[in-house]
């Protein structure tokens, strides 16, 4: 049973035609707070109507996470409702049919409570937040069939405790079976609360995907179990034994030495599963109300039992596969798909930085860099509409946009520690995603509903240096703190390699989220021309400032390259130098990365837009740490947090802060896509219906395929290198074009059997089947 489709494209705050709500939100009297042991609401009720032919409808939602039974059969299967809002804007609510859960005379509704991401512990250990939204869970229903109500919540209500014993989002959950069985113990309260703030699910509810066996199993200090891949989700197991015995579950995501278990780099989350017997028969559990990062699971059994079948359940928000990449390098296909993992981990009701600490937050820098891949890889327009929304809400009156959101310290501010808002490369989120949305999916409402938000960033920008050199503050919290260049490496202590300043790479992200800011009003009909002349100021400004007259950028490192020649930012007499220091710089290190979560992302794109790719081919496949394929060879199924995570002899690097599944370096598959399989979304032609065709050639990736569902189809491109002629087939659906575009270096261009002369600004291929030979020079 899956809820009704009711949600679309919905506006973030209830309108004229928003559901009018009958139903009070209701509090367990039986809950005795956070932390503690969980409780329910239920209703007993008559249906004398049998089962209509017009169906039953359960509209609900709660403070907290809820799942709903009717007659003991549980109602629908998504995971963590009502999903995580700023809740104090909006909270959703579902819809599900349960038209075949009911029975003629009396029925019995239940809807459990956890303490979710309402008000479980979020954020760290030292900056821990207990009842972010609120310190009582509720719940909010109603019942209709052809308009008419046959319940809703109200104080008739009755509530009683759970065998859950305790649930947290970090916790993990505990359970005891002997406690199983519901029981109508105490009242419940109507609480004031405003309707107008519940809205439809924006996007779809988090699922679970097929569950995965352990692939190998052995036992120290208990019996720890590899599923294979890191996921976020959670165990099940089904256990017969004597009541009473315990099972324990523990969780992690790498082995230490000798492959000890070790989950120090959780900090302070527990995330784990306690389970008391009852002693009757099989007994089947996962967790209700949390979720864990993890891929190996350690159980500890305290009694006579026996684990009978146990299997790891990933959950997402994202479960269809929209896109994939795959060439003639095993590793670099096991990059895309642990990109992917990394998503699916990570897109779970909000774009977190990772499924497994004391932390899991919508950290827009993260999610800024990620946008284009993201769209690649999956449908993520309504996901990433959503979390925007949540964005502009917690955006602070200097225009300053949060480090991460939903943004617990706008509610819980602590005054010694400054706001954590206005970091450049994380803000510019506010501008970054709206236009990769629009690139990705056509529709300018996106940018219509968050120009507003765009503009008051810029601005704010500008205001921190009264001008186009933004002034950096180097303590958190200030107003004109960064972030940077987040996690770059600094190589070898003695000689550590040049990294860019704070208010370089400040003043180059002002440049790009004003020049989208100014492009933004173009396309909506506002007036860009402040706009568009403090771009060419701001322009202007990095070029006097971070330019020395022999071309050589201030701090002569790969990310001030690489974001200076990807967003245009180089003087035409300046390019040719400074790409020759570029290209040097990188030779330098010997091809490996010298760029951090804003400046990774820019590097082999540039490398790709000014020409080198044999550079980029270079840094690319490069085996050594810091790289990508480094974390392939060293056996990661997702994307890590930092290059460096897992020393070669295994040791687990500053797990105080040490993330196996962090999306952001997964960017890296935008270039796959857009430079190396050379299908670019076009402005001119946003949402697929035109695309540039220029494909890049990568030797040693050879042979090369990719594939995207776009909203007008499946495109299709791939190409094989043979001697030095360059076979590349092209699939356009019908509603997408292409131009196809040449590149230095590629000749002799033979376009379905015909000799073609490609110009400049290229040719149009329309929807079709299309072989382009070509030759490299």
């Amino acid at each position: 049973m899956t809820p009704r489709d009711i949600s679309g494209l919905a506006a973030p705050k209830a309108d004229e035609n928003a559901r009018i709500w009958a139903a009070s939100m209701i509090s367990p009297l039986a809950d005795q707070g956070q932390g503690t042991r969980a409780s329910f609401v239920s209703k007993t009720f008559d249906f004398d109507g049998g089962i209509s032919v017009v169906p039953a409808i359960l509209h609900i939602s709660a403070m907290g996470l809820y799942r709903a039974f009717v007659n003991g059969v549980r109602v629908g299967n998504d995971q963590l409702t009502p999903g995580w809002t700023c809740y104090d804007d909006r909270i959703a609510f579902q819809s599900y049919d349960i038209s075949n859960l009911l029975t003629s005379g009396q029925n019995r509704i239940e809807i459990w409570l956890g303490d979710g991401w309402y008000r479980s512990q979020i954020m760290w250990s030292d900056a821990a937040i207990l009842n972010c939204w609120g310190d009582r869970i509720a719940a909010i229903a109603e019942v209709e069939i052809a308009g008419a109500l046959l319940i809703k919540t109200d104080d008739s209500w009755k509530s009683g405790s759970l065998p859950i014993t305790r649930t947290g989002i970090y916790y993990g959950e505990d359970f005891n079976a002997q406690l199983s069985g519901t029981k109508d113990t105490h009242d419940v309260e109507a609480l004031a609360f405003d309707t107008q703030t519940l809205i439809p699910h924006e996007i779809d509810a988090v699922q679970e995907l097929p569950p995965l066996a352990p692939i190998e199993t052995w036992q120290a200090d208990g019996t720890i179990h590899d599923f294979g891949q890191n996921i976020a989700g959670y165990v099940r197991f089904t256990v017969r034994g004597n009541a009473g015995s315990r099972i324990r579950i523990e969780h992690a995501e790498v082995l230490g030495r000798e492959r000890a278990f070790d989950n120090t780099n959780y900090r302070g989350a527990r995330a784990e599963t306690h389970y008391i017997l009852n002693g009757d028969g099989d007994e089947t559990y996962s967790p209700f109300f949390t979720f864990m990062g993890f891929r190996y699971a350690r159980v500890t059994i305290e009694g006579d039992a026996k684990i009978t079948e146990i299997k790891a359940i990933p959950i997402t928000s994202v479960p269809e596969i929209q896109g994939g990449f795959e060439c003639g390098v095993d590793a670099v296909n096991r990059l895309v798909l642990n990109t992917i993992w990394s998503q699916r981990d990570n897109f779970i009701e909000v774009p977190t930085d990772c499924p497994q600490r004391d932390e899991r937050l919508g950290w827009t820098g993260d999610a800024q860099v990620f946008t284009g891949t993201a769209c690649w890889l999956a449908d993520s327009e309504r996901f990433l509409r959503k979390y925007l929304r949540d964005v502009m809400h917690d955006q602070r009156e200097n225009g300053a946009i949060p480090h991460f959101s939903p943004d617990p310290t706008r509610l819980h501010p602590v005054e010694e520690q400054g706001d954590w808002a206005g970091s450049t490369g994380w803000g510019d989120v506010i501008t970054v995603t709206p236009w990769q949305l629009y690139l990705h999916y056509g529709d300018d409402t996106v940018l219509r509903s968050c120009f507003p938000a765009m503009r008051r960033w810029v601005d704010y920008l500008w205001s921190l240096g009264d001008g186009p050199i933004v002034l950096t503050h180097s303590l958190w919290g200030q107003q004109g703190f960064t972030f940077g260049d987040w996690l770059q490496p600094v190589g070898d202590n003695r000689l550590p390699r040049p990294t860019i300043a704070a208010d370089c790479a400040a003043t180059i992200y002002h440049y790009i989220s004003t020049n989208i800011a100014a492009d933004t009003a173009d396309i909506i009909g506002e007036d860009s021309s402040e706009l568009h002349e403090r771009a060419s100021q701001i322009k202007a400004a990095f070029a006097h400032e971070y330019i020395a007259p022999s071309g050589r950028l201030a701090h002569n490192d790969m990310t001030s390259y690489a974001l200076a020649f990807l967003y245009d930012l180089i003087p035409d007499e300046h390019v040719a130098a400074a790409k020759s220091y570029f290209r040097k710089v990188i030779l330098d290190a010997d091809y490996l990365i010298g760029t951090g979560f804003i400046g990774t992302p820019a590097l082999l794109p540039a490398l790709s837009k000014i020409g080198m790719d044999d550079i980029a081919e270079g840094v690319f496949l490069n085996r050594k740490v810091p790289g990508w394929l480094y974390q392939v060879d060293m056996g990661a199924t997702t994307i890590w947090e930092r290059w460096d995570a897992l020393g070669p002899n295994g040791e687990i690097y500053d797990p105080e802060m040490n993330s196996y599944n962090h999306y952001a370096y997964g960017a890296v598959c935008q270039w796959l896509f857009e430079s190396v399989a050379g299908i670019t979304p076009r402005v001119d032609g946003a949402g697929f219906t035109k695309v540039t065709l220029a494909p890049h050639i990568l030797p040693q990736l050879s042979p090369v395929s990719a594939w995207h569902q776009a909203r007008t189809g499946t495109i299709e491109a791939g190409w094989t290198l043979n001697g030095s002629t360059v076979t590349y087939n092209v699939t356009l659906p019908q509603g997408c074009e292409g131009v196809l575009t040449p590149l230095p270096g590629q000749t002799g261009h033979c376009v379905n059997g015909i000799v073609t002369d490609i110009p400049e600004e290229g040719v149009i291929l329309p929807a079709g089947q299309h072989t382009v030979t070509f030759n490299l020079t």
